[in-house]
């Protein structure tokens, strides 16, 4: 089906997206999956390229629109070129940090940060996850006490992406006991006294993507660096909640479409029993099905896309897309691992990353039976 959901102003940037990826992150990307890190200069050369802060507005270095469009294509492109470990890092950036700053800083916290973050100078994280708390944003533990105007803070984070990296990092702090409203959101900065970073995760994939645990132990956060008002962190983190469920969206079923790509070309020359992999009915019944379930997936991520530019994107919805795109991408690249057989299992195939990476997918962001909850509740069956 022809997808008709991009202008030519879009299509232009997936191509400065797709070349930028040919030339800055494919020649060294096995070496970054190898070193467990993306460098800094890769948000660098982005944001250079124009491919960071695209809603930040244009008095800030940004790109001055509010069409996710833009977003959307990258992430794609990303995916589509292999390369979504060291990817996520940028669409972190761009989908999930960027509107926590964009909505909730005073004028003088914009000036202060929003060129850097545009520029790929400042990298930037979001840390909620802790030890004992995931997707129950209630059950976060890391507390902040006033002292005068400045907040002191003391707890720790894990499983936080762009960790290592982050120059700049959100994180949800408990600053009195109500389960919702005792939460405040507060910008951590690289070097204040007491914020510590524990090791580079070790992580089954997404080798090139930074992951880190947090430390705060007394960290001083002036009232400079508070996000929003205290006690409005759990309703901002929610408020986000839908895009960031939607850029994961986004890159499940560009994912899956990757993989069906590799799988088309990779059984049309391999060859079983005198005939191509691609000849066996077999092989055409299990890719017309992974055929038909990306495209269908797809007209259901734009239309989501549409609505979030529109300010109409629900939660329930940005759920739906969730969960059921990045069990697709599960689905998908496990049939297309089978199909490659042994050479399948081999790391130098992407198809073996994207089988390694994609599994995450269905945990981050809100597992998928968090996701089935949320669709459930809506339903109002009791």
């Amino acid at each position: 089906m022809l997808r008709k959901h991009y202008d030519d102003d879009q299509l232009a940037f997936g191509e400065a997206s797709h070349t930028f990826i040919a030339k800055q992150i494919h020649p060294d990307y096995l070496a970054w999956e190898q070193a467990g890190i993306a460098p800094r200069e890769l948000f660098t050369a982005a944001g250079a390229q124009g491919l960071l802060g695209l809603q930040i507005p244009e008095e800030y270095g940004g790109g001055g629109t509010q069409d996710f469009r833009f977003n959307q294509i990258l992430d794609e492109e990303l995916m589509l070129g292999g390369v979504g470990a060291a990817g996520l890092g940028l669409s972190l950036h761009n989908d999930i940090c960027l509107p926590y700053f964009l909505h909730y800083c005073t004028a003088e916290q914009k000036r202060r940060w929003l060129p850097g973050i545009a520029s790929g100078e400042l990298i930037t994280a979001v840390a909620m996850t802790e030890p004992g708390a995931g997707s129950d944003l209630a059950g976060i533990r890391s507390s902040a006490v006033a002292d005068g105007t400045d907040l002191i803070v003391n707890g720790s984070k894990t499983f936080i992406t762009n960790g290592i990296n982050a120059d700049l990092v959100i994180v949800a702090v408990r600053t009195s006991a109500d389960k919702h409203r005792g939460l405040t959101l507060v910008v951590l900065e690289r070097g204040m006294p007491g914020f510590e970073r524990g090791r580079n995760l070790d992580k089954l994939g997404l080798h090139s993507q930074d992951t880190a645990e947090l430390s705060f132990t007394d960290v001083r956060v002036p009232a400079e660096n508070i996000l929003g008002e205290i006690g409005t962190g759990f309703a901002s983190l929610v408020a986000n909640l839908p895009q960031e469920r939607l850029s994961i969206a986004v890159a499940g079923v560009a994912g899956a479409r990757a993989a069906l790509n590799w799988t088309v070309d990779y059984v049309r020359e391999r060859k079983a029993f005198s005939a191509s992999i691609g000849s066996l009915q077999n092989t055409r019944f299990r890719l017309a099905e992974i055929a038909t379930e990306v495209d269908v997936a797809q007209a259901y991520v734009d239309r989501c896309v549409i609505a979030l530019n529109e300010d109409d994107l629900s939660v329930q919805d940005a759920a739906k897309a969730k969960w059921w795109c990045t069990e697709l991408q599960g689905r998908t690249v496990d049939t297309c691992l089978q199909l490659h057989g042994g050479y399948g299992y081999m790391l130098e195939y992407p198809i073996a990353r994207a089988f390694a990476d994609a599994r995450v997918t269905r945990i981050y962001g809100g597992a998928t039976e968090i996701m089935k909850e949320i669709i459930g509740r809506s339903l109002k069956l009791n």
